[in-house]
């Protein structure tokens, strides 16, 4: 069976699933191979029609089904230093190195290759396969998806998403609000400042607000589950403003993101960077240039996974790993969005999330072996 899992990874890495990029042929790829087992898929295209969510069932249509939920899309491999083609698998030393392997192409695959297992052990209970797009993004692709999976699928029991996790049991990642800021200020000679308005300056006293802010969270009450900062995050990741260094600033934009423990909502920490905008920004700016503004735009809003007492997703997860123990992550995944659905959750599956989005990005052939097991645990549990 390593050798069929091995074999799937290779394929589904070679499509270079970028996020930027489509992932129909990925997508074809396993419609196709599913088919070929007499397995009926179904797609859920983005609106433009050049990606798709893609979902499946394989035993009856009945409830207590297990959802193996995974997404397709990749980061970007440009300017990381690879030593091999991320896009080609590289077997050395017990791993196998390429873009997906960790993050997270293996998953699904050793779950498409356990498929002819799970016709052969004539389930009771059915095993879902669901694939994404669009994750790595801000897990924008997932929601149509799921609202088909609520629509038309019999009541599953739990949702596992197979993130990289080395295969521990995950009940719980923070959320994820990504947004841009918008700075408007009046251009004018750099000689002559008391006329102008410089969005690049006023644009830096929003990141120290926001930077001061983030410092006081990080200062305040941590959060009684294990995260790693054990509170919520903000960051500025781009800047862009100006045109020379002789011309005020006409326009700045720069975006930023908030990564909330369970317990914060992502809303306050905007609330008050809004009012403070309002309150001792803009009346500067304006008072030089009435048409001065500051406009923010949320690019993507996702909730946090929070753990269940006595979940469904979790018991199962222990069962199928043999670990009494769970654990949060930092990083944010598409399970928070399922269980804002209405489905027991969890992360669960092989890799490092610390070779995720790395060059050279790796998994050990041990934890693929792991997972085929965890599956395998699945496919008897479902049969039973």
């Amino acid at each position: 069976m390593i050798d069929a899992a091995e074999k799937l990874i290779s394929k589904l890495v070679a499509f270079a699933t970028v996020s930027r990029d489509s992932n129909l042929e990925l997508i074809e790829f396993v419609r196709s191979y599913l088919a070929g087992h007499a397995i009926e898929s179904h797609l859920v295209p983005n609106s433009d029609g050049n990606k798709a969510n893609l979902y499946a069932s394989v035993g009856p249509m009945t409830e207590g089904g297990v959802v193996l939920s995974g997404h397709t899309d990749v980061v970007p491999v440009d300017g990381q230093p690879w030593t091999t083609d991320p896009f080609a698998v590289v077997k050395k030393d017990g791993r196998l190195y390429g873009r997906g392997t960790a993050d997270m192409k293996s998953f699904s695959a050793v779950a498409l290759a356990l498929v002819p297992e799970m016709l052969a052990a004539n389930l009771k209970r059915p095993i879902h396969l669901a694939l994404s797009y669009d994750e790595e993004v801000g897990c924008v692709g997932v929601p149509d998806l799921i609202e088909r999976v609520v629509a038309e699928l019999p009541a599953p029991r739990a949702v596992i998403v197979g993130e990289p996790t080395s295969m521990r049991v995950v009940t719980a990642h923070k959320s994820l609000m990504g947004l841009e800021t918008t700075v408007t200020g009046h251009e004018a000679h750099s000689a002559q400042t008391h006329r102008g308005v410089s969005a690049v300056m006023n644009a830096s006293r929003l990141i120290t607000f926001l930077s001061d802010l983030a410092d006081e969270n990080a200062a305040g009450k941590p959060s009684a589950t294990s995260f790693e900062p054990a509170y919520s995050t903000i960051h500025v990741g781009t800047v862009k403003g100006g045109t020379a260094v002789n011309i005020i600033s006409r326009e700045c934009r720069f975006e930023w993101d908030i990564r909330c423990i369970p317990e914060d909502d992502p809303q306050s920490f905007v609330d008050r960077f809004n009012a403070y905008c309002e309150e001792h920004i803009l009346p500067g700016m304006r008072a030089i240039a009435p048409q001065a503004d500051i406009v923010t735009r949320t690019l993507y809003n996702s909730p946090a996974l929070r753990p269940e007492a006595n979940g469904a997703a979790e018991s199962l997860a222990k069962q199928l790993t043999g670990r009494n123990a769970t654990d949060a992550v930092a990083y944010l995944a598409e399970a928070g969005q399922f269980q804002q659905a209405g489905f027991s959750t969890v992360l669960c599956g092989p890799g490092a999330i610390d070779q995720a989005h790395q060059p050279d990005e790796f998994i050990e052939l041990s934890q693929v072996e792991e997972c085929i097991e965890f599956m395998r645990r699945l496919i008897e549990i479902q049969a039973a």
